[in-house]
């Protein structure tokens, strides 16, 4: 991290959350934004549900809600980055504040109930995406919504076209009962819904889940996810977890994420890729903050991975140091390419 990027985020934290992340996104797009480039190499690349990757290291959606920082995040080191989630329609989101730092522990919690500027408003600025980036989008449902299925169609449909995927989020704790169609029957029907919006697109579909599913849970998406045409499962989302939190707002409500949740969605993950047989491609997620546990997440089962909340507390610059990190990692384990490593350690985990 250089001496301005570390400035800029001892400044930021002078503020409060949600200030902080709208600042940040500002001074990506000023001429001192820590942008690497491109971070790639022989053992870096990876095919991931037909998309061709760099780098394995991707951006979690939530950074770029409003896809208002499309130019930086392609110049970022990232291989990949997901933006959003967006609804259909604009929606204001939780009451504020909603947004917490846990520094003691590394994490952050956050309800803010998925606000966006709605498609309306991001569809243009997807259509302007650089050309030089592997672009996701997260897809969302309005809160008031009477068909939260048709929801996820309309914007697949919409956004489709701009994207090189797009994740159908229905793991977020901060919408209510938005949980509930992770069921497999409302999954199925959810899924199929979406596939059958794109027409005669092939363009891939994530679907993203939470880290509190129990055993049968599990089953249950492992059996979808199979047998439903999507692409790949993102592993995992916050969590309504609080297990060994100290800081000061342990106890406010929302998803929590960061440093805490590595363990248990890395256990996830193992479980999901033992359950799929490696049949299809997991992203795995939650407490990254170094190629160690970038690394980590691979063996246990996936073939790439997002981070996030690190990002609060070792700043934008993260996601390249760990991608070039994780090259060196490779390299020291004897792995020619990273898909060599995918679940190669998953029994530690399960």
């Amino acid at each position: 991290m250089s001496v301005i990027e570390k400035l800029g985020l001892k400044a930021l934290h002078c503020f409060d959350p949600e200030t902080a992340h709208g600042l940040a996104l500002k001074a990506l797009q000023t001429p001192f934004a820590p942008l690497s480039g491109q971070i790639t190499s022989d053992r870096l690349r990876i095919s991931v549900a037909g998309l061709d990757l760099p780098n394995p290291i991707g951006l979690a959606a939530g950074f770029d809600k409003n896809a208002e920082v499309l130019a930086p995040l392609a110049k970022g080191g990232f291989g990949f980055c997901e933006v959003g989630a967006i609804t259909p329609r604009a929606q204001s989101g939780n009451q504020k504040p909603r947004l917490f730092r846990l520094s003691k522990d590394k994490a952050v919690i956050n309800r803010f109930g998925f606000n966006n500027d709605g498609m309306d408003a991001v569809l243009p600025r997807l259509a302007q995406r650089p050309k030089n980036m592997v672009l996701g989008l997260n897809l969302g449902a309005n809160k008031d919504s009477v068909d939260r299925a048709a929801d996820f169609a309309t914007l697949i449909r919409e956004c489709g076209p701009h994207l090189d995927f797009a994740t159908v989020n229905v793991s977020s704790p901060n919408t209510e009962k938005l949980r509930d169609l992770q069921g497999k029957d409302a999954l199925s029907a959810l899924i199929q819904g979406v596939l059958d919006a794109r027409g005669d697109s092939t363009l891939p579909v994530f679907l993203k889940i939470a880290p509190d599913l129990d055993a049968a849970g599990l089953e249950d998406i492992a059996e979808v996810a199979l047998t439903s045409g999507i692409a790949a499962v993102i592993s995992t989302n916050t969590t309504l977890s609080r297990d060994g939190l100290t800081s000061t707002h342990k106890g406010e409500t929302g998803g929590m994420s960061g440093a805490p949740l590595f363990e248990k969605s890395t256990r996830a993950l193992a479980q999901l890729s033992h359950l799929t047989e490696g049949q299809i491609p997991l992203i795995g997620v939650g407490g990254i903050s170094s190629a160690e546990q970038a690394l980590n997440k691979i063996e246990a089962g996936a073939s790439a991975v997002q981070l996030y909340s690190a990002l609060v507390y070792q700043g934008f610059s993260l996601g390249a140091k760990i991608a070039r990190d994780l090259d060196k990692l490779l390299a020291a384990k004897g792995y020619a390419n990273v898909s060599e490593a995918i679940g190669q350690n998953r029994t530690a985990w399960l």
